[in-house]
């Protein structure tokens, strides 16, 4: 993909953001014969897209993302077909371990509620670890085992959906910011970017981390928060399990390349930024229930969210531009504790040498599900944000839904649970 292709004066639709979302979208618009221009402000899933754990579940998800999650792992299955490259897709499984009987006895709870939707997940006791979980020190009770579910190479994956679209007809902008909306009659008329106008009468918000700022400078009210996560790949290691494991604070997942891919679960840090407080009301409720899988931090954070302008002129330079990929630095310490907890779980995780590790950005919504919709309010312009750390594994069924959504199509799932307006509905 070329950095600098003619900008294309106008589009049917155009995407903002080039993660795992907006390339997934122009992939399924193109595919459908829609004129599409996407634009990434950096390089392609350079961001969460590609610093993610790389699993693709439908274990543990929130009953309204199951549909959406199923039709995500049907794709995947797909996917080195449908794009013609390695994505790193293969179906291994997922267990979560439970090491007492009250963590046993939710994993029944959400596989009650879960059957209708005809999933794969059960109950597996100690008899069947040995061959399922090689090298385990950890005694859990139980685990809840998902044999339909998977894992991805993010980065690879993100990139190989990107060149399909393009393949398909995309055009696809890298270094491409988009500084804003177009208007004309009360809805999108097209988009502003820093290389010119680009007509369209439809535009997807793809924009992850971005697209709260995004879409207050254009007038509307996206409740989100920005939540980092902490990520370490280790080099090649024999004799740990092919199987995806999490389960109290493990995470881990082998990559293609023989490696792992380890992070803390529920070790996520909230930075307070000024963000913070405007919707502090908001998102309450959720810092209510969920606080002990969250870390609260005040540092630096707060006065670089304090300077990032909120409004400005499509003839100005934008904080899209100031800043063209987030690389947020890792918590040393979640890291430490990451390690700790791999090597307590799978002794054979004591010899790891650490090939590489990273931060990433999770744009999270007051309830933890993403938006999936048009926006009333301002006809012409549709959401595929807020995926709360879920937006991987779900990506290519969101984009499929995104495009039924702008096309007019009936939808592959039922995408009420995803519409916008369920947040004013609260307030």
């Amino acid at each position: 993909m070329s950095d600098l292709p003619p900008l294309p004066a106008s589009a049917d639709v155009v995407i903002i953001g080039g993660g795992i979302i907006g390339a997934s979208t122009a992939l399924f618009l193109s595919q459908r014969g829609v004129r599409v221009v996407l634009c990434e402000k950096g390089r392609i899933g350079g961001e969460q897209s590609s610093r993610n754990w790389g699993w693709t579940r439908i274990m543990g998800r929130d009953l309204a993302e199951i549909p959406l999650g199923l039709e995500s792992l049907r794709l995947w299955s797909e996917m080195n077909a449908i794009t013609g490259a390695e994505t790193g897709w293969r179906r291994c499984g997922i267990v979560n371990l439970c090491m007492t009987e009250a963590e046993l006895s939710q994993q029944e709870t959400w596989l009650e509620q879960a059957r209708g939707h005809q999933i794969s997940s059960r109950v597996i006791r100690p008899a069947e670890f040995a061959d399922l979980l090689p090298g385990m020190a950890a005694r859990p009770v139980g685990a809840l085992h998902t044999p339909g579910d998977g894992r991805a190479e993010p980065a690879q994956a993100t990139e190989a959906i990107a060149r399909a679209a393009e393949a398909a007809g995309a055009v696809v902008l890298t270094g491409c910011a988009v500084r804003g909306l177009d208007r004309a009659g009360g809805r999108v008329a097209g988009v502003i970017t820093e290389r010119g106008r680009i007509a369209a009468s439809q535009v997807v918000l793809a924009g992850g981390a971005w697209s709260r700022l995004f879409a207050g400078n254009a007038g509307i009210d996206l409740p989100s928060l920005n939540i980092l996560g902490s990520v370490l790949r280790t080099k090649p290691l024999a004799g740990l399990p092919e199987v995806t494991v999490g389960g109290g604070r493990l995470a881990i997942r082998k990559r293609l390349d023989g490696g792992f891919t380890i992070a803390q679960r529920n070790s996520s840090i909230s930075d307070i930024t000024p963000d913070s407080f405007r919707q502090f009301r908001t998102f309450l409720p959720s810092l209510a229930s969920g606080w002990r899988e969250l870390r609260l931090r005040v540092g630096p954070a707060f006065l670089d969210a304090w300077r990032t302008r909120r409004q400005w002129r499509m003839d100005e330079v934008t904080p899209f531009e100031e800043i063209r990929v987030l690389d947020p630095k890792p918590s040393a310490r979640v890291l430490a504790q990451a390690r700790t907890v791999a090597v307590a779980a799978f002794p054979g995780f004591a010899a790891m040498e650490v090939a590489q590790s990273w931060g990433g950005l999770m744009d999270v919504t007051p309830d933890a599900v993403p938006v999936i919709s048009d926006v009333a309010a301002l006809p012409g312009l549709f959401l595929a944000t807020g995926f709360s750390g879920h937006g991987f594994g779900i990506g290519p069924g969101a984009g499929r839904l995104m495009a039924d959504l702008v096309m007019g199509r009936a939808p592959v799932v039922d995408p009420r649970v995803f519409r916008f307006s369920r947040f004013a509905a609260r307030a």
